[in-house]
């Protein structure tokens, strides 16, 4: 077994850290840590979002990755995993993204869902997160990672924030009333040529059932989603890479259209 040990980890932790700053990429942290588990992962995250805290960032809440069979199969991986949003990484509908800020970033369309009360697990469900929730949101992810040339495997997209880089919400929240949000859905396009489609429910079954595995994976170790969080359920299709000059616009049903555009 070459799992790392507690030093290991805050190295791993130290050197995620330095590489968003000089966004310089590092090797996968598998390759020196073939049998890293999730558990080894998360830790190598937590220390990695200590230190993001540390130099004056905050959490507005989180978000989920690998939710959607499309971006499992472009990485190799069989289950999802989560970590924290940033503030520092939040772009205004019809924002600009210097596309010099990121090593070899993806452009996703997602449905982020805004809590209006607090959540929990061990056994919350759709249902519980429905009650829990104020809204539906058109939203953009940035996607990127520090593992060079995106050679991950779950442990390493894990530690490295669940390979975040930024997003943006659109300007529309949508109080669920009268349909499911699984049903949304979602045409994706890059300077005006359709790139992909989507719906609500390619994100594990849809944003709620996502938001509710959240809330129960969060559980044992004693995180409640809090009031106002909020929660980006996934990509809806495989991410998308960009340049410089791209404009990119995600029209959902119900929710509107988002777009940024990349210089």
């Amino acid at each position: 077994m070459t799992r790392p040990a507690p030093q290991d980890i805050a190295d791993m932790s130290a050197a995620l850290l330095t590489a968003r700053r000089d966004r310089s990429p590092i090797p996968a942290l598998t390759e020196r840590f073939p049998d890293m588990t999730a558990e080894d992962a998360y830790a190598v995250q937590q220390g990695l979002v200590a230190g993001l805290l540390a130099e004056g960032d905050s959490i507005i809440g989180y978000k989920l990755g690998l939710t959607s069979r499309p971006m499992q199969e472009m990485l190799g991986v069989d289950q999802p995993d989560y970590a924290p949003v940033l503030g520092s990484t939040v772009y205004a509908n019809g924002g600009t993204v210097p596309s010099d800020l990121y090593i070899a970033p993806r452009m996703e369309a997602e449905i982020c869902v805004i809590l209006d009360a607090p959540l929990s697990g061990p056994h919350c469900t759709a249902v519980d997160a429905w009650e829990a929730t104020r809204g539906l949101v058109a939203a953009l992810e940035i996607v990127d990672s520090r593992i060079a040339d995106w050679k991950i495997k779950l442990p390493d997209t894990i530690a490295d924030l669940a390979s975040n880089g930024a997003v943006a919400f659109g300007s529309r929240v949508v109080s669920l009333a009268d349909f499911d949000p699984a049903l949304v859905g979602m045409v994706f396009t890059r300077n005006g040529e359709l790139v992909a489609t989507g719906a609500g429910a390619a994100a594990l079954g849809g944003p709620l059932d996502a938001v509710a595995w959240l809330a129960n994976t969060l559980h044992p170790l004693g995180v409640t989603l809090p009031a106002g969080a909020i929660i980006m359920t996934g990509a809806l299709h495989a991410a998308v890479p960009f340049a410089s000059g791209d404009v990119f616009r995600a029209d959902f049903d119900r929710l509107g259209p988002i777009t940024l555009t990349v210089s």
